[in-house]
């Protein structure tokens, strides 16, 4: 079906997209075989809408999250960020992977600086938007601290905050938290949450977890096996300000959560 490119609830309609996919379609060859990871995909994403999409393994959620920042061409189709067509890898966007890949020998604000160094930013005002950044975090005392002085989900701040210092207005994540244990995954999805409240960057998140993409998203995508394509789009009846606690125990969570996974089925992992 059609995806919906329909604005949250209660929201007015943009004059334009942060992000428009038309018409996606995606396919690797090699000297063996020829893939298509994605097949006529086409989704509009709002000025600081947050979008989290899921799907069975290998249904090419990552391969669209890569074509959206320009790492990856696609075969048909085209991206629109920001108003401009997308045919280079984009420098303006933040981008946080599964895996925080720190530098071992930084501490974590060095770490987030790392950024600011790259991209030859003002020291100054990176310094103070760093700082802030590790106040929004919870990572206040831990400035100078090591990766390996750091737990997990420590590290994926570090890394969210070097994504974030820029202040990109399109922050694309693949599955930052996959691999953290499962209380601390619920305090980096509120942590995440209440930092997206509070800069209104527009958010594409992959993951395979339900629960997490129903709580933290404002609309749901989710995607059949591969060749990836859009199956159905949900929108969150949720409140804007979401208590994990109520929120999970809400009807409106469990019948959102319950209906993504019944259509997903037994079509791969999904969390």
């Amino acid at each position: 079906m059609q995806p919906q490119t329909a604005m949250p609830r209660n929201s007015a309609q943009p004059a334009t997209a942060t992000i428009e996919i038309r018409n996606l379609t995606c396919t690797f060859t090699s000297k063996r075989q020829s893939t298509t990871a994605l097949q006529d995909v086409s989704l509009t994403v709002a000025p600081g809408e947050f979008v989290t999409i899921v799907g069975p393994s290998g249904c090419g959620k990552s391969t669209l999250l890569k074509i959206i920042a320009g790492l990856v061409q696609p075969s048909e189709g085209e991206v629109m960020l920001l108003g401009n067509a997308v045919r280079e890898p984009q420098r303006d966007i933040g981008f946080a992977f599964q895996r925080a890949a720190l530098l071992e020998w930084r501490g974590a604000r060095a770490n987030i600086l790392l950024q600011a160094e790259m991209r030859g930013m003002d020291k100054d005002a990176a310094a103070a938007r760093a700082d802030h950044l590790i106040e929004l975090t919870g990572l206040s005392g831990f400035e100078d601290a090591l990766p390996h002085e750091l737990s997990g989900g420590m590290q994926q701040r570090v890394a969210l905050c070097r994504a974030l210092l820029h202040e990109p207005p399109v922050l694309l994540m693949d599955e930052p938290f996959g691999a953290l244990d499962a209380l601390t995954r619920e305090h980096m999805n509120v942590e995440m949450h209440r930092l997206w409240r509070e800069t209104s960057t527009t958010v594409v998140l992959v993951t395979h977890s339900i629960a997490e993409a129903v709580y933290l998203g404002q609309r749901v995508v989710v995607m059949t096996p591969r060749p990836g394509r859009i199956h159905e789009v949900y929108d969150v009846d949720l409140p804007a300000e979401r208590d994990y606690g109520t929120t999970m125990s809400s009807p409106a969570f469990e019948t959102l959560a319950r209906n993504i996974r019944g259509l997903l089925g037994a079509s791969g992992h999904h969390g």
